[in-house]
């Protein structure tokens, strides 16, 4: 009865992961009538999109694309950052600055690893959990996670199914009924992904619910000018939005052996 201990594992694995997700769900829930609808009359800065969308990482991509799109840093298509005028506008552009040293000039990866921990990032990072527009620290494996993990479990019940109905056993019990009996695991899995998908969607590990009605609102501005819907779209969407080749090979440039600065 070799299948029946699999299907025992199939139902443990599944159960657990619907079971955290379902709470992740009720959590969200919670979150989102306390926060109603955030904070009343609150417009996102560029900076704070970036980080609802992305994260830290996402701020210091968008502070070097913007800065390199002024002329004021230099983003060559080999990976190497170079900074133009010395004189950041913002906390975050000191970052970036301070980040690449006082030669001048850095990889970029380095660069982006070093902003994303600054310090102008962290207090942003507050600041919106504070206005209930980010999700705290704590809570970022939520939901999102919770999809992940039945995604898994969908795919492990999937795996071990199949090891039941390969594996040559000495029962007589049809292989049809075998199959149906993981079948019911793995229709729980899907069901929840069904579900979740109903009622959580879009899922994120960065933005509340409330910060993530703010980004559908940004991302529909149309008064802006073309340089601010740009970067717009770059907040949300990170360097794939980057229209300029060398400056999208710039950020999808890897460390090599005996790479050379400019």
């Amino acid at each position: 009865m070799f299948w029946v201990l699999l299907l025992l594992l199939a139902w443990i694995v599944t159960a657990l992961a619907c079971t955290r997700l379902c709470l992740a769900a009720v959590r969200a829930a919670a979150d989102e009538a306390q926060e109603a609808t955030g904070v009343p009359g609150h417009d996102l800065t560029l900076y704070e999109a970036a980080f609802l969308s992305g994260g830290p990482e996402r701020v210091a991509e968008l502070t070097l694309v913007s800065m390199a799109r002024q002329r004021r840093l230099l983003l060559a298509h080999t990976g190497w950052a170079t900074v133009v005028d010395p004189r950041g506008r913002d906390e975050m552009e000191r970052s970036v600055i301070g980040a690449i040293g006082p030669e001048g000039q850095s990889r970029i990866a380095p660069v982006r690893a070093a902003a994303s921990a600054a310090g102008a990032v962290r207090h942003l990072a507050d600041r919106l959990v504070r206005a209930g527009l980010a999700v705290p620290d704590g809570a970022r494996t939520t939901v999102a996670a919770g999809v992940r993990r039945v995604r898994l479990a969908a795919l492990a019940v999937t795996a071990l199914g199949a090891i039941a109905l390969l594996t040559p056993g000495p029962t007589g019990v049809p292989r049809a009924l075998v199959a149906m009996w993981f079948g019911l695991p793995l229709a729980l899995a899907l069901g929840c992904l069904l579900l979740a998908r109903v009622e959580a969607h879009p899922y994120s590990r960065w933005a509340s619910p409330a910060g993530q009605r703010l980004l559908s609102a940004l991302a529909r501005k149309t008064d802006a000018g073309d340089d601010l819907r740009y970067l717009i779209r770059v907040a949300v969407r990170g360097v794939r939005a980057v229209g300029e080749p060398d400056l999208r090979a710039a950020f999808a440039h890897r460390d090599r052996t005996g790479s050379h600065a400019l």
